[in-house]
């Protein structure tokens, strides 16, 4: 049994996470540590789990196994460090940190540690996930030139009694989250690239503020990857109704995805026609993947370089927006 403490409800998906180690098998939740001391025991009371206002107190306490880090994307840093230095596993949302530099001291000390570190990237555990980059493995699709992935919603729209939108207020505080639109629903899109694609090289994004000023509440980034393939990548917190969207195209075939409708035309197959492939079995969650490595079951197929990558890509696209320039990558690694 792991007995974990979670680290923060600051983020959205913090009550998600909650339910998912409740509802584990091999996950005891026994504590909650927040910022906020008024939210951390509201929460605490909701999981009937008691509240610790003192986060070294949470991770010097050594029958906590793992943590699940919620905390503002600005924290992470300091508290997965320290959570790695206390032994503790680690769940983490994304994205990992602001800047690639920040992700290799995170990862530097998870390694040393010996912690199981798992961040939540659970589109790649999906179905249409697993058969796309089955089709691409498999050349079905030739030579892939672009990819085109959008994951909106209408989060900053206002409705009745919120005129702010359904997202809570504090994501649109730069000082906390690092960016917007982009550096959190646009992470989906940049990690299903980067896995589908390969390697990241250069950057060009427009990050649009609508309603929020000094954040964006759309954006689109292009990005070029190493074997010439090129990804537009959308993301919106002022979409009403925009569907999820992942187009792989290459030189003998192409491969649509809406929702959960997965369609593909390929020169390599006997019909002309769009064909509904059965899919694949999906992957276990990112939490059970955590589980899994704990116990030495299974190695995750999330990856520390998913993250890397997810973050190269953000820092890149926040530059190229400051800038109004083209970004290449490798500058960003040799700072």
């Amino acid at each position: 049994m792991i007995n974990a403490a979670l680290l923060s409800n600051w983020h959205v998906h913090a009550a998600d996470y909650a339910k998912q180690a409740v509802e584990q098998e091999n996950i005891s939740l026994q504590m909650v540590w927040d910022e906020d001391r008024a939210r951390g025991e509201e929460r605490g009371r909701e999981l009937n789990v008691p509240f610790e206002a003192d986060l070294q107190a949470v991770l010097s306490n050594p029958s906590i196994d793992g943590v699940i880090v919620t905390t503002p994307t600005v924290d992470h840093k300091e508290v997965i460090i320290q959570a790695a230095k206390h032994g503790k596993h680690i769940f983490t949302e994304k994205v990992l940190a602001l800047t690639v530099e920040e992700c290799d001291e995170i990862l530097a000390e998870v390694e040393k540690s010996g912690v199981e570190f798992m961040i939540s990237l659970p589109r790649l555990a999906e179905d249409y996930y697993l058969y796309a980059q089955q089709a691409v493995d498999k050349g079905w699709l030739g030579q892939v030139t672009m990819i085109r992935c959008r994951v909106a919603h209408n989060g900053a729209v206002a409705t009745v009694g919120k005129p702010d939108g359904w997202l809570p207020q504090h994501f649109y505080n730069r000082e906390k989250t690092g960016g917007g639109a982009f550096i959190d629903l646009g992470a989906h899109p940049i990690y299903l690239a980067n896995r589908l694609a390969g390697n990241p090289v250069a950057v060009t994004a427009r990050l649009q503020s609508v309603f929020h000023e000094g954040v964006d509440d759309q954006a689109v980034a292009l990005v070029e990857y190493e074997k010439g393939v090129l990804g537009v990548l959308e993301t919106s917190f002022v979409s009403s109704g925009s569907p999820f969207q992942l187009e792989v195209y290459g030189t003998e075939g192409t491969l649509l995805i809406e929702q959960k409708e997965v369609r593909i035309k390929s020169t390599q197959f006997e019909s002309d026609h769009w064909v509904f492939p059965e899919l694949p079995a999906k992957q276990p969650m990112p939490m059970e993947q955590w589980c899994k490595a704990i116990a030495g079951e299974e190695a995750p197929a999330i990856t520390k370089e998913d993250a890397i990558k997810l973050t190269l890509v953000n820092e890149a696209a926040a530059l190229s927006q400051v800038n109004g320039a083209r970004i290449d990558v490798n500058d960003l690694k040799r700072r």
